[in-house]
């Protein structure tokens, strides 16, 4: 009986707190409700418009292929240079490289502004991102002194890169076209002492090699 009457009147005396506690602190209680119902629909909202956009992005570039197959490469280059800007890392990127393999923009500068575009407003992975920076030093190379091209291309010359190799021969092959010889050597030789090396790279190597020798 004694342990009945202590339980109801902890239970009143605890259910007290609580009501105290909900009357002092009720409006901080609605606010945090009220801001993560507001956190919970934002997010939604955000991942279907992130996803909306992927999906608009993705009809846009297969527009664009579809554009190219037809002839009407203004159209399609219209819509590419709209994807680049969208800042996908995915489409964004795929959009850039068919603008370079298709030719669509001739002017040097514009080509350029896009690639950097690119770097600066994309998260990409670490490769991809030096696949990216290679592909800008190649273009670029017959624009580039010397110190400017090796300044470009310092992120790839790290032993760790996958595109290492493909950077050594480029600058050997720039040397190589500025008759400074003895520079294009040096880069060559480095390829050859690669371990690993794909087959095309390391044959191109040891034919500038020989016809430096030759000379």
């Amino acid at each position: 009986m004694e342990n009945n009457l202590y339980e109801a009147k902890y239970d009143i005396t605890k259910k007290t707190k609580l009501r105290k506690f909900y009357e002092s602190n009720k409006i901080l209680i609605y606010l945090v409700i009220f801001i993560l119902i507001v956190l919970f629909i934002g997010s939604n909202y955000y991942l279907i418009n992130k996803n909306k956009k992927r999906e608009l992005l993705s009809e846009n570039y297969i527009q664009a292929k579809i554009y190219l197959e037809i002839g009407k490469k203004v159209e399609a280059l219209d819509i590419l240079k709209n994807v680049i800007l969208a800042n996908d890392r995915t489409y964004s990127t795929l959009s850039f490289f068919i603008i370079l393999n298709e030719n669509l923009i001739k002017d040097h500068n514009e080509v350029t502004f896009l690639f950097n575009h690119l770097l600066k407003n994309n998260k990409f992975d670490k490769e991809i991102e030096n696949l990216l920076i290679f592909k800008k030093s190649l273009y670029n190379s017959n624009h580039l002194n010397e110190l400017e091209l090796l300044k470009e291309l310092k992120p790839l010359l790290n032993k760790d890169s996958l595109w290492r190799a493909h950077a050594l021969l480029l600058l050997g092959d720039y040397f190589m076209s500025k008759k400074e010889h003895l520079k294009a050597r040096e880069f060559y030789i480095q390829i050859l002492s690669m371990n690993n090396l794909q087959r095309d790279l390391y044959d191109h190597a040891k034919l500038q090699l020989a016809s430096i020798n030759n000379d």
